[in-house]
């Protein structure tokens, strides 16, 4: 016989919690731009610091910024990640709009 006792864990007429579909993904997203389709995902900060492609200067460790790699590797999927770059998440949403750093 099925027990008529209600479930704790939500109270009963309590909405769900919406899905974070972002967090649900880890954070990453599919951009296309003049440059490809690419893989980004933004990163809260790191223990360590990169060189943005996009300025060429560093990203100092605990910095928020956007890590990206093209979705379409000439050499497959593990290539393309392997050859993913860190960018400053304002040189990520100039890039297009501005020269290549030396």
């Amino acid at each position: 016989m099925p027990s008529s006792r209600r479930s704790t864990k939500r109270p009963y007429g309590v909405e769900p919690v919406p899905l974070d579909v972002d967090r649900a993904r880890g954070g990453r997203s599919s951009e296309t731009g003049p440059g490809g389709d690419w893989t980004v995902q933004r990163v809260p900060g790191s223990d360590r610091e990169y060189r943005c492609p996009g300025c060429d200067q560093l990203i100092a460790p605990g910095t928020a910024h956007v890590v990206a790699w093209a979705s379409d590797g000439l050499f497959g999927a593990e290539a393309a990640l392997a050859d993913r770059r860190h960018w400053h998440v304002a040189c990520w949403a100039a890039r297009d709009r501005r020269r290549p750093a030396r």
